[in-house]
């Protein structure tokens, strides 16, 4: 009975405890605002183009309803046509988040978990996205549910379930796209991941497959991953491959160098690249400078090598920036 009223006592301790820093608390929000803009001039075949881009204008605003729930809205308003002066707004984010003791969950126009961790280790969304993002794989944000759980320091989990059609569309059916993820990480400085998802359609199921492996010390850093998806865009037997590494050097707080080689190439039943027109490999080489907080600035290389012979090996020559408030 001693022990047990011991026991009750610090179990009231804690419930009061847990009340007092929830009374405690105050809700609050922010506004956000992230532009993606460059400069660049083409050159290819002899033809060169010179170009003035705004990419991306992302308007958002997050509240805390408590330390354990928040919510986000976010618009991404970006231009659809390459070179025009259109742009379109998109809500991206619309959710809902619930976070405790290593438990998440987020439920709404969500963000997507396929390659955000590659996303994160790349660090350079304004000057060229992702490649699962960048080729299409799935798409950054849907509507669905988001469950994951940190087990340890070492391993956490995911497991997604949305629409499958990505923040642009609505979904006019009942498929729905299943995911799961497990990132490992065995030692502070390397973090391992593992991807997979399916959606069927038309009675073919697309997968897709990612791996990554991603190393941080001192002032370096590299990340290489591996994607695969099996029926793209729920075509039988139409495959991608590709792979993707990067690296960074942070010379000072304000100066990175980095540089990145991804390719892609496209397989069917025939061993035929029916994607050819759009295989091919990209190497990205440049610096990054940050003058004061909130501004990137990036001069940069980029060369696309096309793997149809058909095409001519694109140069182009970048100021990218980038202005988050």
């Amino acid at each position: 009975m001693k022990k047990f009223s011991i026991t009750l006592f610090f179990a009231l301790l804690v419930g009061i405890q847990a009340y007092a820093n929830e009374k405690d608390f105050k809700p609050n929000g922010k506004a956000s605002v992230k532009i993606f803009s460059n400069f660049h001039s083409s050159f290819s075949d002899g033809q060169n183009a010179n170009v003035f881009e705004i990419k991306r204008a992302y308007f958002g605003y997050g509240y805390n309803f408590s330390k354990h729930l928040s919510a986000k809205i976010m618009f991404d308003v970006g231009n659809p046509k390459v070179g025009g002066l259109e742009m379109t707004a998109f809500l991206k984010n619309a959710s809902l988040t619930y976070k405790q003791n290593g438990f998440t969950v987020d439920f709404g126009l969500i963000g997507t978990a396929q390659f955000k961790t590659q996303e994160k280790a790349w660090g350079y969304r304004y000057i060229y996205k992702s490649f699962q993002d960048q080729h299409k794989y799935n798409s950054s944000a849907d509507l669905g549910v988001k469950v994951a759980y940190k087990f340890s320091k070492a391993f956490s989990a995911d497991f997604t379930l949305t629409n499958g059609e990505g923040y642009k569309k609505v979904a006019a059916d009942s498929t729905l796209r299943a995911g799961l993820g497990v990132t490992v990480n065995p030692v502070k400085a390397l973090t391992l991941r593992a991807y997979y998802d399916f959606i069927e359609k038309n009675n073919v199921n697309q997968q897709s497959l990612a791996f990554f492996a991603g190393y941080k010390t001192g002032d370096i850093s590299f990340g290489l991953e591996y994607n695969k998806q099996l029926n793209a865009k729920n075509a039988a037997d139409k495959d991608l491959n590709g792979f993707s590494f990067y690296t960074t050097y942070k010379a000072s707080k304000k100066l990175k160098f980095f540089g990145r080689y991804d390719k892609l190439s496209s397989t069917d039943a025939l061993d035929m690249e029916w994607n050819l027109g759009k295989d091919g490999s990209i190497l990205i080489i440049g610096l990054e400078y940050a003058p004061v907080k909130g501004v990137k600035i990036s001069p940069n290389y980029q060369g696309w090598n096309p793997k149809d012979a058909a095409q001519k090996y694109m140069t182009g020559i970048f100021m990218n920036l980038e202005i988050k408030i």
